[in-house]
């Protein structure tokens, strides 16, 4: 079984957490409809993904 040799300082504990934190989800605005939408992915309300229709749109 894997057993440290020494104590990891908190310097380096906190080096290595720099990387872990999540970044804010990012947004852009449709240039149809005006709407936020995630970046590469399909817009449900129209159905569209770049520039073509793939799936067909909601009835409310």
């Amino acid at each position: 079984m894997a057993v440290p040799k020494r104590k990891v300082s908190p310097s380096r504990r906190n080096m290595r957490r720099s990387h872990d934190a999540l970044g804010a989800n990012a947004y852009t605005e449709d240039k149809d409809t005006g709407e936020l939408r995630r970046p590469h992915h399909v817009d449900l309300k129209t159905g569209m993904y770049k520039g073509r229709q793939v799936i067909t749109p909601k009835k409310d």
